[in-house]
């Protein structure tokens, strides 16, 4: 099947799910929606999907989450909101608890959703100090230096990616090569 010529309001039909009509186009996947079996994400390399009526591809259309991207990155680049980000669910209530190693100090308790906010408040400053340094006068060399160290700093704070509810949040640092 020819990826190429589903646009939206093609109408194919799936050996499981059966007949449905695609509601969105991105680079890797069709939503679909099945008559008989509601919303669904196909990848494009999906070949078992019948084409019962092909419509051509809009070329100028942007999808909804290409609009909610662009907004986001327009948003974390020019201004100091700070976006709302969620704590796991597990977390909730709960306690982190710092036991010295030294048995004549006594232990601290910090509300886990105090250290969770301090961690979300680091990550924001780090992101405004790169849209300074993006918008700086610095040489792109001295941009690059600093914005690959800043890179380092998100890579050090991976470890508390467990606290985040949600993957979209969780800090990145520098990706091996190999």
């Amino acid at each position: 099947m020819d990826e190429q010529v589903l646009g939206i309001g093609s109408r194919v039909r799936h050996p499981e799910f059966g007949a449905g009509v695609i509601t969105q186009v991105s680079a890797e996947a069709w939503e679909i929606v099945f008559i008989e079996h509601g919303w669904r994400k196909l990848s494009r390399s999906y070949q078992q999907l019948e084409v019962i009526d092909a419509m051509e591809p809009d070329r100028d259309l942007v999808s909804y989450e290409q609009v909610e991207n662009m907004i986001v990155k327009v948003l974390r680049k020019f201004s100091d909101v700070q976006e709302t980000v969620e704590m796991g669910d597990k977390w909730a209530g709960g306690t982190l608890i710092l036991r010295p190693g030294r048995s004549d100090l006594s232990e601290k308790e910090i509300p886990i959703d105090a250290f969770f906010h301090k961690i979300v408040m680091a990550r924001d400053r780090l992101r405004v100090l790169e849209q300074r340094i993006n918008s700086s006068a610095l040489s792109d060399e001295e941009k690059v230096n600093l914005q690959q160290y800043i890179t380092r700093i998100y890579g050090s704070f991976t470890t508390f990616n467990v606290l985040f509810r949600y993957k979209t949040d969780y800090f990145t640092g520098e990706k091996s090569g190999n």
